[in-house]
């Protein structure tokens, strides 16, 4: 199912036209054709498109379960489970890295592809590197989705539960709770998964899709359930108790705030001007990540080490998203005193920064027909991104409150967004990771500078407290 589609070629040959008779009551009736998973015994239907949880009259999903069950335990499967323990063993070996002189283990756990789900794993291991935000899932307590009729029972993929018990904070919890354990190789995110296509319809398939736009999807959705009641306890309750997150949380969207906000969460001041009465509109618009482009001047440069002309810096895409522009003939502004549509400029200011500045770079541009790709090098700092210059109101900052350190990279590998291969660098206590899907390899500095980033995290600097006077 993940891979060459061979179980829905299979309901595609069952899919037989009944033509020259009258079709009976019986024969209207449809036939569905359905897979299971061998490792999670979930089955799913082509037909419906969606994971099934009821079965046949007698029961035969369930034999067919209890009999691979019964396989697991024959002394074939113990000997194909003994091969892949000195398997995993070996590649765990091979995660042994020196520090410092001394052996030690590299404990991070990578993320199956489940088809290509490498956009979804990339945001992933990223998330789960940001501490603030990682450590506030992991901290939750966790929520037993299982009724008393199954409690005790292996649970498979399905919807007996309901869509309302479907809950994508504690599928995104369980993820990142099974990181950074080092009690295995890599993990399969199925359950998540299967959740992202419950609630969010854009991502179901098996296409490659984009990682920014799955990302913007997640935490929007992180938000609006966080904002709920879940399991008879508010998760703004839970908020408001973490006093670091929330003290200096004045970022609301929808008119609410919950850690996502709490993180993530800047405000942009908007001013327009109109350049025939000089009327300035200004609008305050809350944000969760900016989106930069490349400036065009450099959209010709493929590599790093190109001679000719400067080299594109993330300084100057971020002056170019603030910089005073004239809006073209298309984006004209309704001007309230003139009455009518006129010309205007345009410039951005950022009234607040987040704790974590999320960085987007436009590398995907259509063009008449198809969707290219931006492959310019960006040169982007590992520590001390300065962004007092961008802020509406500078001087009331400190010294040390505007800088960013980064904290993970998404790369995007190959040509277009329906296609190629997201992967990320994170950085985890003071050493940097490159995640690849089920394959995770400590890197260095020198690597991860050199990367085509897409989508940067950068970790505001915690000011040093001043010492205690006497």
């Amino acid at each position: 199912r993940y891979v060459n589609g061979h179980a829905k070629k299979h309901y595609e040959d069952a899919q037989i036209p009944m033509t020259n008779h009258k079709k009976t009551e019986k024969q209207e009736k449809v036939q569905h054709t359905v897979c299971m998973d061998c490792s999670s015994y979930s089955t799913y239907c082509y037909r419906c498109d969606d994971f099934v949880v009821n079965d046949t009259k007698l029961g035969l999903v369930q034999k067919v379960r209890e009999h691979l069950q019964n396989l697991e335990n024959s002394a074939f499967t113990s000997d194909r489970h003994r091969k892949r323990k000195l398997l995993e063993n070996s590649s765990l070996n091979s995660k042994l890295v020196k520090v410092n002189g001394s052996t030690t283990a590299i404990c991070a756990t990578g993320l199956r592809n489940l088809g290509n789900t490498c956009f979804m794993n990339a945001i992933l291991q990223s998330l789960s590197n940001i501490q603030q935000f990682c450590c506030y899932f992991k901290e939750l307590p966790a929520v037993e989705l299982r009724n008393g009729k199954t409690a005790g029972r292996r649970t498979y993929h399905t919807r007996s539960q309901g869509d309302n018990n479907v809950s994508l904070v504690e599928e995104f919890r369980k993820t990142l709770c099974a990181l950074w354990q080092g009690s295995q190789t890599a993990f399969s995110p199925e359950s998540l998964f299967y959740v992202v296509w419950k609630i969010m319809p854009n991502f179901r398939g098996y296409q490659q899709q984009d990682a920014h736009e799955f990302m913007r999807y997640l935490l929007d959705h992180l938000h609006l359930e966080l904002q709920g009641g879940f399991n008879g306890v508010s998760r703004s309750v839970i908020l408001q108790e973490n006093s670091s997150l929330s003290a200096s949380n004045k970022c609301c969207i929808n008119g609410a705030s919950t850690v996502v906000t709490a993180i993530f969460g800047g405000i942009l001041q908007n001013e327009v001007n109109c350049l025939i009465c000089g009327t300035e509109s200004r609008k305050f618009d809350p944000f969760l990540d900016l989106s930069l482009d490349i400036p065009s001047q450099f959209r010709n440069k493929r590599t790093k080490n190109q001679e000719s002309g400067p080299m594109c810096t993330l300084r100057d895409c971020l002056r170019s998203f603030t910089d005073l522009e004239e809006l073209d003939e298309t984006e004209l502004y309704m001007c309230h005193k003139c009455k009518k549509k006129q010309k205007s400029t345009k410039k951005f200011w950022i009234q607040k920064l987040p704790k974590v500045l999320c960085l987007h770079l436009k590398r995907f541009h259509w063009t008449a027909y198809l969707r290219n790709k931006v492959d310019t090098y960006v040169e982007f700092p590992l520590r001390g991104l300065d962004m007092k210059c961008y802020l509406l109101e500078p001087e009331n900052s400190g010294p040390e409150s505007c800088l960013y350190d980064l904290a993970a990279v998404v790369v995007h590998h190959g040509s277009g967004v329906g296609s190629g291969h997201y992967t990320a660098y994170a950085a985890h206590e003071g050493r940097w990771f490159h995640f690849n899907d089920s394959t995770v390899t400590l890197t260095d500095e020198e690597t991860v500078v050199k990367a085509k980033a897409y989508i940067l995290f950068y970790v505001e600097r915690q000011a040093k407290p001043e010492s205690d006077k006497l």
